[in-house]
């Protein structure tokens, strides 16, 4: 191996944040193989959409993800490297697809264990059934309220999830391991694994019941001495926030949100971050070092290979590459078929009942306002279903763009399936219908940009509008005069009949407002409304998005 200069050691000492050796001409190769976001998507989701290689121009949609494919990648990548590691940076479960989600995440669990899985972060999305749940995942056993109900008892994830900045406030120590150390002829590599400090904004109240998450840097360098006491010289952190880049899936020539910050802080001993929470694909430098993301889904498996100094035991180089998870390249795996039929067998009387028919996608590409085609059908069915007398006499209903995980497009003539409506709804939140004034309106739109990475512009119902102006300040972007209900105006001081979930009822998503609400009226499950609305609208078919008007 070529020896570098004193100059440009003293750089890959700045860069990797190595300990002031000289590079040894023996170093260690080691194999990392990263994912993010799975969300218990066994089956394929969709497509991932990439720059065109022929035509940098345009842009191309190809079909990826699923445990199977996934499994076979996976396998590949680590074939003839006997020194690797299968990691991931949170959101592995929850937010999925009905065959994962009728079992509590279960499927997903016992297919990332058969594929050799070692460690996790948590994400803010493993506490959506609160710390309880969280650790049966881990530890195994029956679900508190529904029992047993798979093929087999559940054992617990083969993989350690890691918590290191979330704290049981009982004890005042972190609800699960810190970090993992994995040793490679030897020589200790630590990976430390923690979620977004912002978890409890975004995940319900009874889910984070009892728990506190503390900064992200903070705690990571606070554990260093710890782990350098034991030997470790290279350190790897797999955080469950990220950021927004501006490039394709394996490029980086730009990016923003709160990742960047966070990078920045870290003690120089880390020299790699893998990160997650955007959805967004990226293989960056920040701050001298590499930082990546694999989108979501399973449609990304990030392939991160490393060197590190057998002397010194740094980090010496690291470099990435996103592999898509390409369905039609990649064969299935044998094991993971196996596994997913089992389930499928169990949950097809539900999974596979048609609801209803569209007449054309709907999907969750957003107008230059923030609405979407799939996202006013849902405010539209959760309207229907409370807009009775009986039902809360509800004149309006809003939707969080976070609820609405995946398209739902046009296939076998239009036929929707609840197994299809439940990927879009998988969180079964209940509709609240609650008291608000015109001025509490007007607060929660503004909310809308308050203290967001990326605006999360509701969905809105038929009948409900206004215009927002970019070139206002955030705070003061929604034109009063503008918000109209069924064309007339809404008054400050009158109150209305608001349908919202039981997420957004709890101020989540930023929108504290709503917890100021009066006269809640609780009703059905969101995917129940969802599926009503299409058993007595079908066709339906994707509505005008003229709801929600910006200007500049």
């Amino acid at each position: 191996m070529k020896r570098f200069s004193t100059l440009a050691m003293a750089a890959q000492l700045a860069l990797f944040g190595a300990t002031g050796v000289a590079y040894a001409q023996d170093a260690l190769d080691v194999k990392i193989l990263a994912i993010n976001d799975f969300h218990g998507n066994l089956l394929p989701p969709g497509t991932i959409k990439i720059r065109d290689p022929k035509d940098p121009s345009k842009t191309i949609s190809v079909p990826a993800g699923g445990s199977e494919a996934m499994a076979t990648l996976v396998k590949q990548l680590q074939s003839g490297n006997k020194n690797s590691i299968f990691v991931a940076a949170g959101d592995l479960i929850s937010a999925s697809p009905l065959l994962s989600a009728l079992f509590h995440d279960e499927p997903t669990v016992e297919s990332l264990s058969l594929m050799g899985l070692e460690a996790s972060a948590v994400g803010n999305h493993e506490f959506d059934e609160g710390k309880v749940e969280l650790l049966r995942m881990q530890n195994g056993g029956c679900h508190q309220k529904d029992g047993c109900a798979g093929p087999r008892p559940f054992t617990g994830a083969k993989y350690k999830y890691l918590a290191a900045s979330t704290i049981d406030t009982a004890t005042n120590k972190p609800l699960l391991p810190p970090y993992y150390i994995k040793e490679f002829e030897g020589i200790p590599v630590a990976f430390i694994g923690l979620t977004l400090k912002d978890t409890p904004g975004i995940v319900m109240p009874s889910g984070v019941e009892g728990l506190k998450f503390q900064d992200e840097a903070e705690t990571v360098n606070a554990l260093i001495p710890e782990i350098r006491a034991r030997g470790v010289g290279t350190i790897v952190v797999l955080i469950h926030e990220g950021g927004f880049p501006t490039g394709d899936y394996n490029e980086c020539p730009g990016i923003s949100g709160p990742i960047v910050d966070i990078v920045k802080k870290l003690d120089k001993a880390v020299g790699l971050v893998i990160s997650g929470h955007t959805h967004k694909a990226y293989n960056c430098r920040i701050d001298g070092r590499l930082v990546t993301s694999g989108d979501k889904f399973g449609s990304i498996v990030t392939n991160i290979d490393i060197k590190i100094d057998r002397k010194t035991r740094a980090l010496i180089e690291a470099k990435a590459d996103n592999v898509i998870v390409a369905t039609e390249t990649y064969a299935k795996d044998p094991e993971q078929t196996k596994l997913i039929e089992e389930y499928q067998k169990l949950a097809a009387p539900l999974a596979n009942r048609v609801v209803g028919i569209i007449g054309a996608s709907l999907t969750k590409e957003e107008s230059p306002a923030g609405e979407t085609t799939l996202g006013s059908v849902i405010a539209d069915s959760q309207l229907a279903a409370t807009a009775a007398e009986r039902d809360g006499r509800a004149v309006v209903a809003f939707m969080n763009p976070g609820g609405v995980r995946t398209d739902l497009l046009k296939k076998d003539e239009g036929k929707v399936t609840y197994a299809g409506l439940f990927a879009v709804q998988p969180f079964a939140n209940s509709l609240v219908t609650v008291d608000l004034t015109g001025a509490q309106i007007k607060t929660m739109l503004e909310q809308q940009w308050a203290n967001q990475p990326k605006p999360r512009v509701l969905h809105v119902s038929k009948g409900f509008s206004y215009t927002w102006d970019n070139a206002r300040p955030a705070g003061d972007r929604v034109l009063a005069e503008s918000i109209k209900l069924n064309g007339k105006p809404i008054v400050l001081e009158e109150s209305y009949r608001v349908t919202i979930n039981n997420f957004l009822a709890d101020g989540g998503d930023g929108f504290s407002v709503l917890k100021q609400a009066k006269n809640p009226l609780y009703g059905p499950f969101d995917i129940d409304a969802f599926a009503a609305y299409f058993a007595g609208n079908s066709p339906i078919e994707p509505v005008k998005l003229d709801r929600i008007t910006r200007l500049n």
